[in-house]
């Protein structure tokens, strides 16, 4: 006797009601996949998700209510499972990184072939990433520089966390175009202590005077950072 295999269940988030049907006809017709859901509102996508716990969905990033990225972070939160394909008009690299940091699985363009948005979820459903080879180069561009990027970020913070805190103190006022005397009057301690705070800071932030410590400190948010401590 044959064993009998479901097919896997997919919802539809789309709100462009044409764009929906087309997709719905299309699935229905030329997929193994079962529509279980439909509909052009992202909130009432999730109640479907929750109602029919599908394999798969085709969420449509521009959506007018709640974006197709709001709704991708809150399926993801349900913990179901759920493997989702980000439809979108556009092949911002900006937006298919989000998309897939937030969750999707997939990413297909919305003018591609009808035949590339079944295989997507062919690829997706096998446990699979799937990205248009169109779009992959420019993706990874995207993606290998946000993270040299993050790196970066990440080293300049590292080199200002090294300082202690009456080191960020004396950085503080220099940064506000006091002299030393003037911070060791404020500090209440002498000048040789100052300039030894000093010298302390030009090798935590790897500079070499007064003024390059100071746009250090300017150009990575010092003083805000600063403001946000005292204030905790």
């Amino acid at each position: 006797m044959r064993e009998f295999k479901r097919k896997s269940r997919v919802i539809l988030i789309d709100d462009n009601a044409d764009h929906l049907r087309g997709v719905k006809e299309l699935i229905t017709l030329e997929s193994s996949f079962d529509v279980v859901g439909a509909t052009t509102s992202a909130n009432l996508g999730i109640n479907l998700i929750k109602k029919h716990r599908p394999e798969i969905v085709l969420m449509d990033i521009n959506m007018p209510e709640k974006d197709g990225l709001q709704a991708i972070q809150e399926i993801e939160k349900l913990n179901l499972g759920v493997k989702i394909v980000a439809l979108s008009g556009y092949d911002d690299a900006d937006l298919i990184f989000r998309a897939m940091k937030l969750g999707a699985k997939g990413y297909v363009l919305k003018t591609m072939a009808s035949a590339q948005l079944i295989y997507a979820m062919d690829e997706v459903a096998s446990g699979k990433i799937y990205l248009p080879s169109a779009l992959t180069s420019r993706f990874f561009e995207y993606f290998q520089n946000s993270f040299k990027n993050e790196a970066e970020n990440s080293s300049e913070e590292n080199l200002l966390s090294y300082l202690t805190s009456r080191e960020e103190e004396v950085l503080d006022l220099l940064t506000q175009g006091n002299n030393y005397k003037g911070i060791a009057s404020k500090l209440f301690i002498s000048e040789t202590t100052v300039k030894t705070h000093v010298n302390n800071i030009f090798q935590k932030l790897q500079v070499n005077d007064r003024t390059q410590a100071v746009l250090y400190a300017l150009n990575n948010g010092f003083a805000n950072k600063r403001r946000a401590k005292l204030a905790i």
